[in-house]
């Protein structure tokens, strides 16, 4: 009778059998099995890991601040989808509750590969930066020029999202819009030095700050700020605009066509 036993996968036949039953634990039988064994569980391991994996998930809102997270994931090479989500409502697009989501209740919202949630838009762009360093969105951490990209992350977001976005509010009052809009004037007019001569606000060099201030100018458009009074500003917003990666952002929430 043939008998046929396995052992890890490897199937030692009954001619085999006695040889391998008094030489199992001798040196030279031991150590391929054992290696064997080690490789094949180290492979189930990292199967196992990879399937749990998914690809990021970013909630945004087509012409929100989300945008320039958008930007970032495709400026990275960085796969991943999109979730739509109706602020007014704050329901998802696929009809979910979105506090039930993310309990702040507002984009951007990248939801990781490994599950974890991430919020706060200048958390999420050097996040998105860091997983692919060699697309110089951000300088390396712990150095005095990524401390520079923060500086203009934090200016970004206190002196000109917010005075913009506040523009937004239907129920603000025009004396309230005009005394903003001379606010932001200022603001604008400080950036223009400090961009004038060079492509980006670090220099050569795009980063996510550069994805950030294109998102938050370019609600201009609609609050009723004029960038053609600051030509170095309307510069940088066709520059910006011209990147492959941003046009690509900007289709994939249907900004343009």
């Amino acid at each position: 009778m043939n008998l046929s036993i396995s052992f890890y996968g490897v199937f030692i036949t009954d001619s085999y059998y006695p040889v391998f039953r008094d030489n199992l634990f001798q040196f030279s039988y031991f150590i391929p099995i054992a290696k064997w064994f080690i490789v094949r569980l180290l492979h189930l391991t990292l199967f196992s890991v990879n399937n749990e994996r998914q690809i990021m998930k970013l909630y945004y809102s087509a012409a929100s601040c989300s945008l320039a997270s958008n930007i970032a994931l495709h400026e990275a090479g960085i796969a991943y989808e999109l979730t739509k989500v109706d602020l007014q409502a704050h329901k998802t697009e696929g009809g979910a509750d979105f506090y039930a989501i993310h309990d702040k209740g507002y984009v951007p919202y990248l939801v990781l590969d490994n599950g974890q949630g991430l919020s706060e838009g200048a958390a999420i762009l050097q996040y998105i930066a860091d997983q692919n360093p060699s697309s110089n969105l951000a300088p390396a951490a712990g150095t005095m020029e990524r401390y520079r990209l923060q500086e203009w992350l934090t200016y970004i977001n206190s002196e000109v999202h917010k005075p913009m976005g506040s523009m937004f509010n239907p129920k603000i009052n025009a004396e309230t819009k005009e005394q903003t809009i001379a606010a932001v004037g200022k603001k604008l007019d400080w950036l223009t030095k400090k961009l004038d001569g060079k492509h980006y606000l670090m220099g050569d060099t795009f980063t996510v700050a550069d994805g950030y201030l294109f998102t938050v100018l370019n609600w201009g458009q609609w609050v009723g700020v004029d960038l053609a009074k600051w030509p170095v500003l309307a510069a940088f917003m066709a520059r910006v605009s011209a990147r492959p990666q941003v046009q690509e952002a900007l289709k994939k929430v249907g900004l343009v066509k």
